[in-house]
């Protein structure tokens, strides 16, 4: 199957190009972004040789849907999504940070706790917690967001402030979207028989010096769900919560000898495993959005998101 791993456009009142992880972004006259979602798949901070088929694709329409979902309590950047693959908006200047909120004890902050620590980017956890049991209240948890895109560390608030790579005053602002987000995309997922496990969240400064949302929410790839149905017994039990999210990736990494470290070999994936990762995110969306998943045309992919980009682009002029 046809899949996008790298694009090359030159769009109208293109300025510039920033490749990130799995998007590229293109700037339009200093005023627009133009955010191609490839097929890329990345896992600890490491993009993988192979491209997932329709990866873009799902995660570009999950943002779509819940960026709309969400605009009424936090202003975002979206204009509109021309082409499967493709989102619109306004340029903001990106905070070098990640708002990470986290439910539950999974991931990174579990793989922490089972080592022994009780504090992450300085916020307490508690003593005697299972892996996925859910924390008495969200806690935050920011990263450093790094200019090559694929180093994120661990820093806590005081230290965000501190450094000023964000000041107190917007920080503050941060915070409290990140809560109203993350509730609401509880309620989002509750309503799905999902539940919102941890995510995160990215923001910038509109050129009227507005804090918006960028970027993507609440996809596989920037957030964890469990399944509702059961998840008590399978904690009662000991057992591993049932997932919709890229933890399947990391923890079949994991067990192949990979965890992003230096002299690790990415194991080779197979047809059958890219498949099979294509359908468990396709799997996401459907559950996520309740809506059925209906596959792009993979034809031409790049010629076809370049017509419909250069069309909204005339409109947009």
């Amino acid at each position: 199957m046809n899949t996008i791993n790298n694009t090359d456009f030159n769009f109208p009142g293109q300025k510039e190009v920033y490749k990130g992880k799995v998007r590229e972004v293109y700037n339009i006259n200093d005023e627009y972004l133009v955010m191609v979602a490839s097929d890329r798949l990345s896992a600890f901070d490491v993009i993988m040789p192979r491209q997932i088929p329709y990866k873009g694709q799902i995660l570009n329409q999950i943002a779509e849907s819940m960026l709309n979902a969400t605009k009424d309590i936090v202003p975002n950047w979206l204009l509109a999504c021309p082409d499967p693959n493709v989102a619109v908006g306004h340029l903001a200047k990106p905070f070098k940070v990640e708002m990470v909120i986290r439910g539950y004890l999974s991931g990174h902050a579990w793989r922490e706790y089972r080592d022994g620590k009780r504090i992450i980017c300085g916020v307490a956890m508690p003593d005697g917690m299972k892996e996925n049991d859910k924390f008495p209240e969200p806690i935050i948890t920011p990263s450093t967001k790094a200019d090559d895109g694929l180093h994120d560390e661990d820093i806590s608030r005081e230290d965000i402030i501190a450094q000023q790579i964000v000041s107190e005053a917007d920080y503050l602002v941060l915070e409290d979207y990140t809560r109203k987000l993350f509730q609401r995309g509880t309620e989002l997922a509750a309503q799905r028989d999902l539940i919102l496990v941890d995510t995160k969240y990215e923001f910038g400064k509109s050129n009227s010096g507005e804090i918006i949302l960028i970027d993507e929410i609440h996809t596989p790839d920037s957030s964890r769900y469990f399944y509702a149905e059961g998840y008590q017994e399978r904690q009662d039990n000991g057992e591993m919560q049932k997932q919709l999210s890229k933890e399947f990736v990391r923890q079949w990494l994991i067990s192949n000898g990979f965890q992003g470290l230096e002299g690790q070999q990415i194991p080779e994936m197979s047809d059958e495993k890219i498949l099979e990762i294509s359908d468990r995110y396709i799997e996401l969306f459907e559950n996520i959005t309740g809506r059925s998943f209906e596959k792009g045309d993979t034809s031409n992919l790049l010629e076809r998101i370049g017509k419909n980009v250069n069309s909204y682009l005339t409109k947009l002029a």
